[in-house]
């Protein structure tokens, strides 16, 4: 990958240790490879996700 997906620039790639990313300094696009599980089989409504947060926010 040569070009930034997003934006057209330059790709630069960043190491550390064994592991390794690229990154596009214009845009700020990361292609970070990431793994997704649901930690749950009930699914959270927006509405509830979003008053967990205000509740959680409120706390602080």
């Amino acid at each position: 990958m040569d070009e930034c997906p997003r934006c057209g620039g330059p790709i630069n790639e960043l190491s550390l240790g064994d592991v390794s990313t690229v990154m596009c300094s214009r845009c700020g696009f990361a292609d970070i490879p990431v793994e997704h599980q649901p930690t749950s089989e009930e699914v959270e409504s927006w509405r509830d996700a979003l008053n967990r947060f205000y509740e959680q926010s409120a706390d602080r």
